[in-house]
């Protein structure tokens, strides 16, 4: 009777510790979900964001080709300008030419003009010719004499008449170098204008694209921080599921171990009386009493006899967790100079991610369920690693060795301890210090 009472309680007690820890584990995960659907919600936003970044980037793309092809139609614009400066300068010194070739004939008939003013008043004027003509020997000697005052009357009519269009026609090509002259002033001061325009677009590209490119180093690291994230968390929901299962397969385990040994327990507890029953019967017929045997106590339950949590790496703290001068200081800085310094897992667990981050360096993030709570360490900067996504280690197994890669300054292990997942945020994070030392 006292044996199914003690099975009884044994499985009750069995039972209600399966539940607990089912229970804690349900709650866990439900946890663990409502923190997955959060990150899915905050990688929305930055999906968005960078949405909204990429819509800039194209809109100022658009804006970079438009002010490219302005350039372009202005250097056009600029070269026809400088071909038709060159095509009226080269107008003008042809004028110049031109000009003085007229301005000398002018000169010359103006010299001969002159002469025979000059010469006609010193005659008398027109009554010099009356004297030509009473002069003449005879009406023959007469006539040629009338015909060659009439040439050179016909002559100086000529003259006259071409001074007058010489005059006329450089007073013409004067005029025509005038408007070149203020033609080709005003073309060049278009060609400034246009020069100023070019150098206003020039500098307008130039800002753009210096601001495309910032704008685009911003992009790629969000792109870069948003991809790490969602390979970091969605290998922290698969790695979470399958150390949740480990941790209950040792969980069942270990209360199948309690439970057989109980039993032995049990069984040789009931045996120990059926001996001492049959003895004292045997005492009652009229043999000796023998003596009563004292039971052996049961086995203690067998555990692996350290704490959760052990410290990760050898060396001296040079940074604690908290605020410091950069800023809040979510881990601890463990540092060890000289050679390859070992570093071990905190617990027992299973690698959700081992790789190499642009902030972190050489990385493991351990995912380790402990007593119904899931927890998670960080081991950052490391030289190398010696481990492998989705691969369950146990406490103590190396990890890898201190380092400096990453964002970081000399050789240390940064130890992080979140209670939860890693989330960007890193609001899980707690003080490693009461736990691994």
């Amino acid at each position: 009777m006292k044996r199914k009472l003690v099975m009884a309680t044994l499985s009750l007690s069995l039972a209600f510790q399966t539940y607990t820890t089912y229970s804690a584990s349900a709650e866990s995960l439900s946890e663990i979900k409502q923190k997955q659907e959060q990150n899915k919600s905050n990688q929305s936003k930055k999906e968005n964001e960078l949405n909204h970044n990429h819509g800039q980037q194209d809109t100022t793309l658009q804006q970079i080709e438009t002010l490219q092809s302005s350039i372009e139609k202005t250097a056009q614009d600029i070269k026809g300008k400088q071909q038709s400066i060159d095509l009226t300068k080269a107008n003008i010194e042809q004028l110049k030419k031109e000009i003085g070739v007229l301005e000398k004939r002018i000169a010359e008939r103006d010299k001969l003009l002159k002469e025979r003013v000059t010469s006609m008043y010193e005659s008398g004027g027109a009554v010099s010719y009356l004297d030509v003509l009473l002069g003449s020997k005879d009406f023959g000697d007469f006539i040629d004499r009338v015909f060659a005052l009439n040439v050179i009357a016909e002559q100086d009519k000529t003259i006259l008449e071409e001074h007058k269009k010489d005059k006329m026609a450089v007073e013409d090509k004067k005029g025509k170098v005038e408007s070149e002259l203020t033609s080709l002033n005003q073309e060049l001061k278009e060609l400034e204008g246009l020069n100023q325009q070019l150098s206003s677009q020039k500098k307008q590209k130039d800002t753009l694209l210096a601001s495309l490119k910032e704008e685009e180093g911003h992009i790629e690291k969000d792109m870069m921080d948003l991809q790490e994230q969602n390979e970091l968390l969605a290998a922290q929901e698969a790695t979470i599921k399958a150390e949740i299962a480990r941790a209950k397969r040792e969980e069942e385990e270990r209360k199948k171990r309690e439970a057989a040994q109980a039993a032995a327990a049990a069984a040789a507890a009931a045996k120990a009386k059926a001996e001492a029953a049959a003895r004292a019967k045997s005492s009652n017929s009229g043999s000796s009493p023998a003596p009563t045997p004292t039971p052996e106590p049961a086995p203690a339950p067998s555990y692996s006899g350290h704490s959760d949590f052990i410290t990760p790496t050898q060396g001296i703290v040079t940074s604690e967790f908290g605020v410091r001068s950069s800023g809040m200081h979510e881990g601890m800085d463990i540092s060890k100079h000289g050679g390859n310094v070992p570093i071990v897992a905190a617990a027992s667990g299973t690698v959700s991610r081992s790789y190499k981050s642009s902030s972190y360096g050489n990385v493991v993030f351990l995912s380790s369920y402990i007593n119904g709570q899931l927890y998670t360490t960080v081991y950052a900067h490391m030289t190398m690693r010696a481990v492998s996504s989705g691969q369950t280690v146990s406490q103590g197994q190396l990890l890898g060795y201190q380092g400096n890669t990453g964002h970081s300054f000399g050789q240390h292990l940064h130890f992080e301890l979140h209670r939860g997942e890693w989330n960007q945020a890193k609001s899980n994070a707690i003080n490693p210090r009461p736990y691994i030392y």
